[in-house]
C-alpha cells in the first residue's frame, strides 16, 4: 500500500512479499496513459512493473486520484466498491508510515467483468 502522494493498494503478488512474480513471461506495456496531472484517477486498475514491458502478476487498484510517470498499463476501473478500497486506504499502513502492508487485512474474493 502506498499513502504519500500516490495513492494504491498492490495486489498480486503469488509470495505476498511485493517482490513475487508469475510462472510465465511478462508481457509488453499497452494502453498507458498520457503523462500530466491524475492520469490515473481514482478507480484505476493498472498493471505493476519493474521497468518496460515487465507486466507479471502484480498490479494495483488506486483510491484517490494520482499521478506516475506514463509506464502502467491500465486494464480496467473500478466501478463498484471503490469505497472499500478507500476505506482500507484511509485505514492506513500497518504499524505506521506511508508505505507497507494495509493496517486493515483484505482479500479481494471475487472480480466480475464485464
Amino acid at each position: 500500500m502506498m499513502n504519500d502522494g500516490a495513492y494504491f493498494l498492490q495486489c498480486g503478488d503469488p509470495t505476498a512479499s511485493g517482490f513475487g512474480g508469475p510462472a510465465w513471461q511478462p508481457y509488453a506495456d499497452e494502453n498507458l496513459p498520457v503523462d500530466g496531472p491524475a492520469n490515473y484517477p481514482a478507480g484505476t486498475v493498472a498493471m505493476a512493473n519493474s521497468g518496460p514491458n515487465t507486466n507479471g502478476s502484480q498490479f494495483f487498484l488506486v483510491y484517490q486520484d494520482t499521478q506516475f510517470d506514463p509506464n502502467y498499463t491500465i486494464w480496467g476501473k473500478i466501478t463498484a466498491g471503490l469505497n472499500i478500497v478507500k476505506a482500507i486506504g484511509a485505514a492506513g499502513v500497518k504499524g505506521g508510515g506511508s508505505v507497507g502492508t494495509p493496517g486493515t487485512k483484505i482479500a479481494i474474493e471475487s472480480v466480475i467483468v464485464n
